[in-house]
């Protein structure tokens, strides 16, 4: 069951457009994403879903709600984390979950939350000495705070370190283990290929892909890639008739082989025949970067704002 519905998005500021026809729903109980460089539209959208902005056309449904005139209702029905996400550097972090808890009519007991999400022994500690980790956590429990059916969580782990980062993403598959039905913004692959069960893929306002990750990426080209540094001799011709085999092509003092299905295989097999030892021996994936690149013709970076 489709909690959010979005047909024909539009928004602009004066003469630019920053979406034009974005459509996408969020079934029940996944991790939808939405994955694009930074100024593709991924927070404005969201925002609008949200209803924090207005949308100049289009329609938008969250939990059968229109966000701008049934706003107040939503309200008590989905948790944000914000893009930017600040609190008073004195404030407690028991003080803050207790702040955001009155907002609601039947809020989660905050000092469950406190426990659930590692920060019991946090309770008297001021928001500005938080690490970048605990913060995240914070937030997290912030917008969790109303016992929503929907979070909204916007570039959560912009600034962590790889470990916090990957701490983070164990918290947000709690999340949704929980029962809570999560759209995650990012401009991190590796994240959106960890955390989704699908996502939209934006560029320059538009979603120009939306499905799972994997399909994403195995759409791109059916070739995988071989890579080693021969330590004995190697006739190319050794590997171009071997099934699987697309090509074989040279780099510096190492071996690309291009191929299908288990062309590894055969190909280490032939290698093991002709006595030929190898070192730094790697098979190279496809990423969803390389999905963007095939989609939009361009690398995946931050140009616009």
């Amino acid at each position: 069951m489709a909690v959010i519905e979005v047909a024909d998005l539009s928004k602009r500021y004066g003469k630019l457009h920053v979406l034009n026809g974005v459509s996408f729903s969020v079934e029940q109980g996944e991790i939808f994403g939405i994955l694009g460089p930074n100024g593709a539209g991924k927070t404005t959208t969201v925002e609008c879903v949200e209803g924090l902005r207005r949308p100049d056309g289009g329609s938008i449904r969250v939990l059968g709600l229109d966000p701008v005139r049934g706003g107040r209702e939503l309200s008590h029905q989905v948790g944000v984390q914000l893009q930017q996400s600040l609190l008073p550097e004195n404030l407690k972090v028991w003080e803050a979950l207790d702040l955001y808890a009155s907002f609601y009519d039947s809020p989660k007991d905050w000092r469950e939350l406190l426990e659930e999400w590692g920060l019991a022994d946090k309770r008297n500690v001021r928001f500005g000495t938080l690490s970048g980790g605990q913060k995240q956590r914070l937030f997290i429990a912030l917008a969790l705070v109303g016992d929503p059916k929907v979070a909204f969580l916007d570039e959560l782990t912009t600034g962590l370190d790889p470990a916090a980062r990957r701490a983070t993403w164990e918290l947000i598959k709690q999340v949704r283990a929980a029962g809570v039905t999560v759209v995650l913004v990012s401009h991190y692959m590796d994240e959106v290929e960890e955390l989704c069960d699908r996502v939209a893929v934006f560029d320059r306002g538009r979603i120009v892909a939306l499905d799972t990750p994997s399909n994403l990426v195995s759409a791109v080209d059916a070739d995988q890639h071989l890579r080693f540094r021969p330590l004995a001799p190697l006739d190319d011709a050794v590997l171009t008739g071997v099934p699987g085999v697309v090509s074989v092509t040279r780099s510096g003092d190492q071996v690309v082989v291009a191929g299908r299905g288990d062309f590894a295989g055969a190909v280490t097999s032939a290698l093991a025949r002709e006595r030929i030892p190898v070192a730094e021996l790697r098979i190279e994936r496809h990423t969803l970067e390389d999905a963007f690149v095939a989609l939009t013709g361009r690398t995946f970076d931050s140009e616009e704002s």
